[in-house]
């Protein structure tokens, strides 16, 4: 028996202010903003399934994600690509392939939102 096992557990993301980064992906994944920042420098999102992890201690330019490591689902792309265009958010791309697109956190982090 393997004792690795073929789940993800969470993902870490490089930011630069855990206060300000803890805000705003709240604000965007519509949680709430009540979870403690651990060790001055870590912040667990209360996530559906697997976590991610906001973490300004890694954080250097050159640590932000320049092409996305995961995405986040939707059930309606079109209502997603409006809803980050209504909020300011940095849209990269269109809604490409008629199921996906890619946005920058305000760190500079590359993400993507599929269907």
């Amino acid at each position: 028996m393997n004792p690795i096992l073929n789940e993800l557990g969470t993902v870490f993301i490089p930011v630069r202010n855990i206060n300000e980064a803890k805000t705003w992906y709240c604000d965007l994944l519509g949680v709430p903003d009540t979870g403690e920042v651990i060790a001055g420098h870590l912040y667990v999102m209360p996530m559906e399934g697997t976590g991610i992890v906001l973490d300004s201690k890694i954080y250097s330019e050159e640590n932000t994600y320049k092409w996305p490591a995961f995405h986040l689902n939707t059930k309606d792309i079109n209502a997603a690509y409006s809803f980050m265009k209504e909020k300011g958010i940095d849209l990269t791309t269109e809604i490409e392939n008629g199921h996906w697109f890619n946005f920058k956190d305000p760190d500079g982090n590359l993400l993507m939102v599929c269907q």
